[in-house]
């Protein structure tokens, strides 16, 4: 007794595409197929074969090799499968044919075919088959979407990499603009000022503002966090300083009514780390403010050093609040080290940070360089210990005393 195939789940209503130009071919596998749960579509020839194909979706192709213009050679339904083979979508094909021979099915399976079945075909076999190529035909049009889909994915990612790369660049040509594009410069002292900028947009800032007289003005500023929110709040801190300042305003006072604007702009996570001072070149004598940054650094020529620390808390955290004027004298040989914690905090491979004690002790070995050769030997000896990948911005001030 012939083989009974029950319905299976995946076998209901799946269409396949007949091709064959013999009708009673046609409507036997109708019938067969129909009667365990397959839509069907019969076509007579290469040409309807492909004006179906054209317009609707199939899920496996039954087509014979041989039609009229050649019964026996196959090379009809050869040439066909080349032009199937050319639509990426095409379903899976089974090829049929009465004149079966080995090196035909060979050829047929190379041009892609599934799988190949004689005729007269038996029932059973013939509808494994079927159930067999369609799975395999579901779940590579499965990998195809899957594909399709992490593609599109990785194309969304790229772009989306390259817009914040387009982004960031732009934001930091504006931070870049904010920095003072040339440093000003007293008599009796050398001065000069860096930015190292990291992989991301950073909340870094430096700014010196000329006098009249001999007096200039100075600040140095980190934002808490990264990335164009801190960006955006280093620019209105920018703005705020160079609206603020004026030689008659001491620092503290400076200090008192930027802490009241910034605290009108800025979010309750965020705070900001700032120095501000005024040199009087004459008399050598800094006047500062240290709102909760990195103590800056005197060191003296004979290796002994003092930290400027006067001042008060943080930038942005509470609005009324007030801060304590500091005042240092300076003497000839000194040099003035003001840095961001993007210097110290520098960090090696093994999570270890460059620290205030190398930097201190750059500072002894080279009691005379100059404030560029200094600041150049510092930002050299930090890019070396973190193998130049730099976590956070790292910004340097230092002021020579001849």
């Amino acid at each position: 007794m012939p083989l009974e195939i029950t319905n299976e789940p995946d076998a209901i209503q799946q269409r396949v595409l007949i091709a064959d130009d013999q009708p009673d071919v046609l409507e036997a596998l109708r019938l067969l197929l129909k009667s365990h749960g397959y839509a069907t579509e019969t076509v007579a020839s290469p040409s309807a074969l492909l004006e179906s194909l054209a317009k609707r979706e199939f899920d496996l192709i039954l087509m014979d090799l041989n039609y009229a213009r050649d019964t026996t050679s196959g090379r009809e339904g050869l040439d066909l499968l080349e032009q199937l083979n050319a639509i990426d979508s095409a379903p899976p094909i089974v090829v049929m044919t009465g004149w079966a021979t080995v090196g035909l099915a060979v050829e047929a399976m190379q041009h892609g075919v599934g799988d190949f079945v004689e005729k007269p075909w038996v029932n059973s076999r013939l509808l494994e088959i079927l159930q067999k190529q369609i799975r395999n035909g579901r779940d590579r049009r499965e990998a195809r979407r899957r594909a399709m889909v992490e593609s599109k994915a990785q194309t969304e990612i790229a772009f989306q990499l390259h817009r914040q790369e387009r982004e960031i660049s732009e934001a930091r040509a504006i931070q870049q603009g904010f920095l003072p594009k040339e440093i000003p410069q007293l008599a009796g002292y050398e001065i000069a000022g860096t930015w190292q900028p990291a992989r991301t947009v950073g909340g870094d800032y430096f700014d010196f503002l000329a006098f009249e007289g001999h007096t200039l003005g100075f600040c140095i500023a980190d934002v808490a966090g990264k990335g164009l929110p801190a960006a955006m709040l280093m620019s209105n801190l920018q703005a705020g300083v160079r609206g603020l300042a004026t030689p008659s305003l001491s620092p503290e006072v400076l200090c008192e009514r930027l802490n009241s604007l910034v605290c009108r702009n800025i979010a309750s996570d965020r705070f900001i780390t700032f120095f501000y001072a005024h040199l009087d070149g004459a008399r050598h004598r800094l006047h500062y403010v240290n709102a909760g940054h990195n103590a800056p650094i005197v060191f003296h020529h004979d290796g002994s050093f003092d930290r400027l620390s006067e001042g008060g808390g943080v930038l942005g955290v509470f609005d009324h609040q007030q801060f304590v004027l500091g005042t240092k004298d300076l003497a000839a040989g000194d040099r003035v080290v003001l840095f961001t914690d993007g210097v110290t905090e520098a960090s090696n491979p093994e999570n270890i940070e460059f620290g205030e004690s190398r930097l201190l002790g750059l500072l002894e070995n080279n009691r005379d360089a100059s404030a560029v050769e200094l600041q150049r030997k510092i930002l050299t000896a930090a890019a070396e210990f973190c193998g130049g990948v730099w976590q956070d911005d790292a910004t340097l001030i230092v002021i020579a005393v001849d």
